[in-house]
């Protein structure tokens, strides 16, 4: 069974961001459980939602393993964000088994990508869904966050990776071969043609940013200036 823990940071200056915890969490929870991805989400970004420099949640897919592990899994992810805890920042948590996930918290996710939710939204729709979340500090405006997480997350077509498998190993021009062999599925262009050879080329010397698609993990490349180019999507 699969697990989805999803963390909005609504992080400050001096915080390490939520991409970066949601990637210690998981190095956390890897020590005792299979940690198979961590995804990364982006949200609306609006004047009236702070955020420092973009507004995302992150959520880390666990498992396969037994429903009653998930007070565990809740605990130790809490844990990691308490003692990494900055004043200024917002920080929400929640968790959910994937078949947990309703439609109307898919929806919820999809809302945070275009308009301002509320706290009340969230909580009572966690609430309605059996859902743990909980905020951990400052106005716990994360909950927002981390709750529409886990309904972008269960669709299998939202966001990138910010770690899986070897791909974040992998820094600079590399062969696509050893992308494929590093933990992506399918290398695409943005025309849908399947490449399986030559040089790809990641943005600023970084590893390439795949998505996931229909359960696949997908590194989309354009052509530019007789080059092979990784395309970074939200």
């Amino acid at each position: 069974m699969t697990f989805l823990l999803s963390i909005d940071d609504t992080d400050s200056l001096n915080s390490r961001g939520t991409g970066r915890l949601a990637r210690a969490i998981a190095d956390r929870l890897g020590q005792e459980y299979p940690v198979t991805a961590v995804t990364r989400h982006q949200l609306f970004v609006h004047e009236s939602i702070p955020y420092t420099s973009h507004n995302s949640c992150a959520v880390i897919h666990i498992g396969p393993c037994a429903p009653d592990h998930a007070e565990r899994i809740f605990s130790i992810a809490r844990q990691v964000m308490m003692d990494d805890f900055v004043e200024g920042s917002d920080p929400g948590i929640a968790l959910a088994h994937i078949t947990e996930v309703t439609p109307a918290m898919v929806t919820f996710g999809q809302d945070a990508k275009r308009m301002v939710l509320t706290q009340d939204r969230a909580r009572t729709l966690a609430k309605n869904c059996s859902i743990r979340l909980e905020g951990l500090g400052g106005t716990e405006d994360g909950v927002i966050g981390a709750m529409a997480g886990l309904g972008l997350a269960s669709t299998g077509f939202d966001g990138r990776y910010l770690q899986k498998g070897r791909i974040r190993e992998i820094l600079g021009p590399a062969p696509a071969g050893t992308l494929l062999e590093a933990g992506i599925d399918m290398i695409l262009t943005v025309d849908g043609v399947p490449v399986t050879t030559g040089i790809i080329v990641s943005p600023e010397g970084k590893s390439v940013k795949a998505c996931p698609v229909k359960g696949k993990t997908v590194l989309f490349v354009e052509e530019r200036e007789g080059a092979l180019h990784a395309v970074k999507r939200d």
